[in-house]
């Protein structure tokens, strides 16, 4: 792997600009267009950013944590920076592809790393019918949301809804329910990685819901139908022994 044309990109925190200040003029910084790799300085938020902006560049990302919670990055160091990129494990991350209808008619496209959600956008539950691969699997899901989460994006919003954390190299995706109300006791499904799964939102006006696909929102959605894209790939480096496998299993025994 090239490592000697670095491009580093910082979340907007004054902690991460500086830090960038620092490795640029000790490393060196190349424009995105010319550079080998790319090093990230931020937090989770920030890395889903640069991985969405670099998607068609397909160029290694490197996060060193300069942010909050730090899953998707290494831990920072200005130190020995070139050899720790020569030697950093890499992970293929496929997102999720949303393509959501709104009341009005028009169709919103989006792609999501760590899950694909639906929210209520009101003071009433949502109530979405479940649809996988064709078939009806819930007739009427009344919730505050559902989301389909990827194996890298289980630890996240999902985990936090009581959703399964997948091994990164589980060929399946995680359908969780988000404080459901009806079934009461329905917890979700595991569904294999090539299912396409639709939400159709029931009583649309009287209980308007919003889907989001990392940070892309589509308001008064109708329709959203949710598929793994495996032709878009997102390379995403880690240090030696903390890779994204590990991490995941690491996040059980917390």
């Amino acid at each position: 792997m090239g490592t000697d044309r670095i491009a580093f990109l910082a979340s907007e925190t004054a902690v991460a600009q500086d830090t960038r200040e620092r490795l640029a003029a000790r490393y060196g910084d190349h424009p995105l267009q010319e550079a080998d790799i790319v090093v990230a300085l931020g937090g989770d938020g920030f890395m889903l950013q640069t991985l969405h902006a670099t998607e068609a560049r397909d160029l290694p990302v490197y996060g060193m944590n300069r942010g909050t919670v730090g899953f998707l990055m290494n831990a920072f160091s200005e130190d020995d920076l070139p050899d720790r990129l020569a030697a950093a494990e890499e992970a293929i991350v496929n997102p999720l592809a949303m393509t959501a209808e709104t009341v009005t008619g028009k169709v919103h496209r989006g792609l999501g790393i760590n899950e694909v959600s639906l929210l209520r956008a009101g003071p009433q539950a949502a109530k979405l019918k479940v649809i996988v691969d064709g078939r009806v699997r819930l007739e009427e899901l009344v919730c505050d949301g559902a989301l389909l989460a990827t194996p890298a994006g289980s630890t996240a919003y999902n985990y936090s809804a009581y959703g399964p954390i997948l091994p990164i190299g589980a060929d399946v995706l995680a359908l969780t329910a988000i404080a459901p109300f009806r079934p009461r006791r329905w917890r979700g499904a595991l569904l294999p990685t090539r299912a396409t799964v639709r939400f159709e939102v029931l009583e649309a006006e009287k209980r308007p819901v919003m889907a989001d696909a990392d940070s892309q929102l589509v308001r008064d959605v109708l329709a959203v139908e949710i598929r793994s894209e495996p032709r878009v790939r997102h390379r995403i480096l880690f240090d030696p022994g903390h890779g994204l496998e590990e991490r995941l299993i690491r996040e059980q025994f917390a």
